[in-house]
């Protein structure tokens, strides 16, 4: 389930990509994103609500690669 207030939606090719999910990681001062195993992305949908909607996650991606949803406007 996503967030109360908000959800992210990564392309699934910047989600398979270890460089860029690594950048992700490091990007986020709330810990939305992790690093699997397998070095793909994972959201942190307990920590989705802690978002500042800061825009550094949409910064470090390529251009329309991650997207916030806001769910209350």
């Amino acid at each position: 389930m996503a967030g109360l207030f908000i959800d992210v939606k990564v392309d699934a090719a910047v989600a398979r990509d270890p460089a860029l999910v690594r950048k992700l990681v490091e990007a986020c001062p709330v810990d939305i994103f992790a690093a699997q195993d397998d070095g793909s992305l994972a959201v942190v949908e307990a920590n989705l609500d802690e978002c500042t909607l800061c825009d550094l996650c949409v910064q470090a991606a390529p251009p329309g690669s991650v997207t916030i949803v806001k769910r209350y406007e």
